[in-house]
C-alpha cells in the first residue's frame, strides 16, 4: 500500500476506495469504480438522499416512545390481572381444602367407613396448564430490530456505502445508547443524523442536542435551573452531563481550554431542554422547551455573555460551539482517526480543519476534502475495521443478503460492539488496540460464516472480487493450500488484507 510513495493503479486505487471508505467489495465493485475510484466516491455524496432512510413502516421517535410506553402499560395491567387471578384461585384453594378438612374430620366420627370422596378430590392435584405459547419479543424490541435490519440492508446494498460510513462515524460520535433509549435509538440516528450527515455541522448538532433519546441519555430532560420556578418548588437540581459531553466530546474536544464554570453556566442555559410525558397520547415522547424549568438570566459561556433568551439561549450557545475553531480541529481529527490512521498525518488534519472552518461546517464539503486528500490514500493500510464494518464486509464478499437481523446483533454482541450499545457517551474506540482482543471471536464468525456458505462459493473468486490487487502472495498461497473451500473462505475474511482498512 504505497509504502514507497509511488502512485496507486486504478485498480489498487478501487480496492482501496471500497475497504478505506466504504463497506468492502461485492461482486463486480472493482470493476465498476476502477477507472475513476475517487470519482465515484464523490459522484455517491452527489446523490439524492444520499445516506438517507425512506421507510414509512419506522415510527418516529414519539411515535416509538409511546408505543413503548402503552406496551409497558399493558404490560403491567396483564401482570396485575394475573396476579389477582392466582390470588383468587388461592383463595377458592384454600376455602376448597378448609372445607375437605371439615368434611375429613365428621368422617372420622362416623362408625362405618365411607371413601371420602370430596377430600380426595380436594387433593386431587390440579391438571396441567398448557404451555404459553412463546409472545416473542416485545414491542420496544420489536421496534429496535426493526430499526437495525434498516440499517445494515442500507449497508449491505450501498454501492460504495461511503455516505453510510459517514452515518455510522457520526452516529458514534454523537452516542446513545439503547440500554436506556432501546425504543428510539435507531429514530435518533434516522432523524437527528442522517438528515444532516452531508448538511451543515450545526444544524446537526442543534438536532442531536434536542432530540429526546439525547436528553433522556444524558439525563438533560431531568435538570432544572436552581432558580427557576420549578426549582424553588420542587427543590430538585442541575444536572451538568449534557453539558459537559457536549463540550468535551461533541464540539471542542478535551483539553481545549473551556473550564467548570463553562460547564456549569451551560448546563444552565440548557434547562429545560425536556421530553413531553409518554402518556400524553399527541406528543408524548417528543422535545418540549419547559419556561418553568429553565434557569433565569443571562449566563456565559468561554468568555462570552448570553442573554436568557429562553429556549434560543441554548441554539446560540450551541451555534457559537460548532463554528469555534476547536470544533474543527476536534472532529477533523477524529473524522482522520477513523477513515485513515490511529495517528492520521497533521497535514491531513489540518486540511479537514480547515475546509470545516472555511464552510462553516459544510460536512459535504469535509468528506470531499477527505477523500481528494492524497494523505487520506498514502497511509499505509493499517486501520482495523470495527467489528460491525468487517460483519458488513465479510457479508458482502460472499454475496449474502439479510435474513435475520438478529443473527447480526448476535455477532455483535459477541465482538464487543453491541449496536447502539457504547460503553460511555465517548462512543466505542476509533483505535486498533481497543479491538485486537476480539481478533479470536472474529475467527469463530469466520468459521461460522464459511460453514454455512463455503461449499457453494469459489474462495479464490472471492478474493478476486474482494481484495483483487491487495491480497498479498502470502494469502494467495494460504488459500490454495486449504484442505477445504470453507477453510479457504475463514482464511480469506481473516487475512491482513481483508481485516484492515
Amino acid at each position: 500500500m504505497a509504502l514507497d510513495n509511488k502512485p496507486l493503479d486504478a485498480k489498487t486505487q478501487a480496492a482501496v476506495a471500497l475497504h478505506r471508505f466504504g463497506f468492502g467489495p461485492r461482486a463486480g465493485s472493482l470493476a465498476s469504480i476502477g477507472s475513476d475510484a475517487r470519482g465515484a466516491i464523490l459522484a455517491e455524496l452527489d446523490r439524492p438522499n444520499a445516506g438517507q432512510i425512506s421507510d414509512s413502516d419506522l415510527l418516529t421517535s414519539g411515535e416509538a416512545a409511546r408505543a413503548a410506553f402503552n406496551f409497558r402499560q399493558e404490560r403491567k395491567a396483564d401482570r396485575l390481572a394475573q396476579r389477582a387471578e392466582r390470588e383468587m384461585a388461592q383463595n377458592e384453594a384454600n376455602k376448597a381444602a378448609q372445607a375437605a378438612k371439615e368434611f375429613a374430620a365428621k368422617e372420622a366420627q362416623a362408625s362405618a367407613p365411607k371413601t371420602d370422596v370430596p377430600a380426595m378430590e380436594a387433593a386431587k392435584p390440579a391438571a396441567a396448564q398448557p404451555a404459553k405459547a412463546d409472545p416473542g419479543p416485545g414491542i420496544p424490541q420489536q421496534i429496535f430490530f426493526e430499526e437495525a435490519k434498516a440499517r445494515f440492508d442500507s449497508a449491505l446494498n450501498a454501492e460504495i456505502g461511503f455516505a453510510e460510513r459517514l452515518v455510522w462515524f457520526w452516529s458514534n460520535h454523537f452516542c446513545v445508547s439503547a440500554d436506556k433509549v432501546r425504543p428510539v435509538a435507531g429514530a435518533f440516528e434516522r432523524e437527528a443524523i442522517r438528515p444532516h450527515v452531508l448538511g451543515n455541522f450545526a444544524d446537526m448538532l442543534m438536532a442531536v442536542e434536542s432530540h429526546p433519546a439525547m436528553l433522556f441519555y444524558l439525563d438533560n430532560a431531568r435538570s432544572i435551573g436552581p432558580n427557576s420556578v420549578a426549582g424553588k418548588r420542587q427543590g430538585k437540581g442541575l444536572n451538568e452531563n449534557l453539558g459537559r459531553e457536549i463540550l468535551e466530546l461533541h464540539t471542542l474536544g478535551a483539553r481545549s481550554g473551556y473550564s467548570q464554570d463553562d460547564v456549569t453556566n451551560f448546563a444552565k442555559v440548557i434547562t429545560g431542554w425536556t421530553i413531553t410525558p409518554a402518556k400524553e397520547p399527541e406528543r408524548g415522547g417528543e422535545f418540549n422547551f419547559n419556561d418553568r424549568m429553565h434557569e433565569p438570566g443571562a449566563q456565559t459561556v468561554l468568555a462570552k455573555n448570553y442573554d436568557d433568551t429562553g429556549h434560543e439561549q441554548g441554539r446560540s450557545v450551541l451555534l457559537a460551539l460548532a463554528r469555534h475553531p476547536e470544533t474543527a480541529k476536534h472532529i477533523a481529527r477524529k473524522l482522520a482517526r477513523h477513515f485513515v490512521a490511529d495517528d492520521p498525518p497533521q497535514a491531513l488534519i489540518d486540511r479537514l480543519a480547515k475546509r470545516f472552518a472555511d464552510t462553516k461546517g459544510d460536512l459535504k464539503e469535509v468528506s470531499k476534502a477527505l477523500v481528494l486528500a492524497p494523505e487520506a490514500w498514502d497511509a499505509p493500510r493499517t486501520k482495523l475495521k470495527k467489528p460491525s464494518e468487517w460483519t458488513v464486509a465479510s457479508m458482502r464478499a460472499c454475496g449474502l443478503a439479510l435474513s435475520d437481523i438478529r443473527r447480526i446483533i448476535n455477532t455483535l454482541n459477541l465482538l464487543g460492539e453491541p449496536l447502539w450499545r457504547p460503553p460511555a457517551p465517548k462512543g466505542f474506540s476509533d483505535e486498533n488496540a481497543a479491538w485486537l482482543d476480539g481478533l479470536p471471536q472474529r475467527l469463530d464468525i469466520a468459521n461460522q460464516l464459511a460453514r454455512r456458505v463455503g461449499g457453494l462459493v469459489d474462495p479464490e473468486e472471492i478474493a478476486d472480487a474482494a481484495l483483487g490487487p491487495l491480497a498479498s502472495p502470502e494469502t494467495r498461497q494460504a488459500l490454495s493450500r486449504a484442505e477445504s473451500r470453507p477453510q479457504a473462505l475463514a482464511l480469506l475474511l481473516m487475512a491482513p488484507e481483508f481485516l484492515r482498512r
